[in-house]
């Protein structure tokens, strides 16, 4: 076998392996007697058919795929011997030679990979990134805290109608009459809402059941009947308002705050704004480290500034997809798989310069982290740590999924290690304003 290795300007390592008959022959007759074993040939009994005839159908093929096979493999050897830094895999090059399987015994396979460019990172003080943070907004600060003034609130009765009130009426026609119904002005729109504006308790008015209970279920229910038997109910009733309720929220005074803060942390209605301007601010964080991550990162690229071979790249990208994607699709997206290939680059370089690890143990903190935000999006709020941890498992069990915990893990160490050499500048900003901050990327 003969390898030639060229390196060529365009950020791509050529090899031509020749490969003769000694180096494919053994593994060829080995695949060619399974073949004979599995071979299935009319008038011949399983395993029985004789080799002439196995080679005459497969020998052929069989040494066009040993030949790449041995060839590949030593492609293989020699990028690890000597210890050679790619990018991508091994492809065929578009300066292969036309093979012939019925004539020669020789046989040449031309390859190209992609070669890990060398760079530098130079960082100072002279280098900034910001930081931004979010502003809290009078706007946040009220909702924030009416959401959880309303864990405390409660049901009051009112005298008269004004928006949202949550009304006790009785239903009543000729052919039935309905007591203690519930109406909730809540879950109307404005137009709908209108008529009931204003009322007092002992007001009347008519109605439509199909309109005020929009789905069978609903009416059924209000109604005691079941779902096929509203078809034969008259759907208009006289409503007589008999109760109404509007929900209040507490007054945020010195019983309600020994209440809701029982270790006595929050005292005043001052404290109060203090602990909800914080906890908002928690809230945000995840989005402002999330922000500075990728605005580091970016940083990090630029400063490094490397050239890759995009053309082999491209072309890599479009043989490993096998026609998935279009040329044109592949061009389209580059850039952004460009850059991910070169933080990937940096990402090797700091973990291998700086000697970074991260343990199973930051693994599976951050993956029970990752669990307990998927529960929270679903509502479910107060998981035991039992399901919690049993969940972080499954996580670091898809490969897929521990390959982004431990990138991002390692990501976050390269950033803190690094942040002390550059100059970090903080920034507030609205909400507005750090949306936008996206959308202009």
């Amino acid at each position: 076998m003969n390898i030639v290795r060229e390196n060529l300007d365009n950020g791509t390592i050529r090899y031509s392996v020749t490969v003769g008959e000694a180096d494919y022959t053994e593994a060829v007759d080995k695949t060619l007697r399974g073949y004979r074993r599995k071979a299935n040939i009319p008038g011949f009994r399983p395993g029985m058919v004789p080799m002439g005839i196995i080679n005459k159908m497969y020998r052929k093929g069989a040494v066009a795929e040993e030949a790449y096979r041995a060839a590949n493999k030593a492609v293989a050897e020699d990028i690890k011997a000597t210890e050679t830094k790619t990018l991508g895999d091994l492809i065929p090059s578009e300066s292969q030679p036309e093979l012939d399987f019925d004539n020669n015994t020789e046989h040449t396979f031309v390859f190209e990979i992609g070669q890990a460019p060398e760079f530098t990172i130079a960082l100072d003080k002279k280098d900034k990134v910001v930081k931004y943070g979010i502003k809290v907004s009078a706007e946040m600060l009220t909702g924030y805290k009416e959401n959880f003034l309303r864990r405390f609130g409660k049901l009051e009765d009112v005298d008269t109608v004004t928006k949202d009130e949550a009304l006790t009426v009785t239903l009543d026609q000729p052919e039935m009459k309905i007591e203690d119904a519930y109406v909730g002005l809540i879950g109307m729109s404005e137009e709908e809402r209108a008529p009931f504006i204003g009322k007092k308790v002992g007001d009347k008015l008519e109605v439509n059941v199909n309109d005020l209970y929009k789905t069978p279920s609903q009416r059924a229910s209000i109604l005691s009947v079941k779902e096929e038997e509203l078809a034969d109910i008259n759907p208009n009733f006289t409503l007589e308002i008999t109760q109404i309720r509007a929900f209040v929220l507490p007054t945020v005074d010195e019983e309600f705050l020994k209440t809701a803060f029982p270790e006595g942390n929050v005292k005043t209605g001052k404290e109060f704004d203090s602990w909800a301007t914080a906890e908002i601010e928690k809230e945000m964080d995840r989005e402002t480290e999330f922000k500075f991550v990728a605005d580091f990162r970016d940083f990090l690229i630029r400063k490094a500034n490397i050239t890759l071979p995009d053309d082999f790249l491209k072309q890599w990208l479009f043989t490993i997809n096998e026609g998935k994607f279009s040329k044109e699709e592949i061009e389209k997206d580059y850039p952004a798989f460009g850059d991910m290939m070169r933080w990937d680059l940096i990402e090797r370089h700091y973990t291998q310069t700086l000697d970074l690890q991260v343990t199973p143990e930051e693994a599976q903190q951050e993956a029970k982290g990752v669990a307990a935000m998927q529960f929270a999006y679903y509502g479910m709020g107060n998981i035991g740590d039992e399901m919690i941890e049993n969940y972080a498992r499954q996580i670091l069990g898809d490969k897929e999924q521990a390959k982004k915990i431990y990138d991002k893990l390692f990501e976050r160490k390269i950033i803190a290690a690094v942040s002390d050499q550059v100059t970090i500048t903080e920034k507030k900003v609205t909400a507005e304003e750090f949306n936008k901050l996206f959308e202009a990327k």
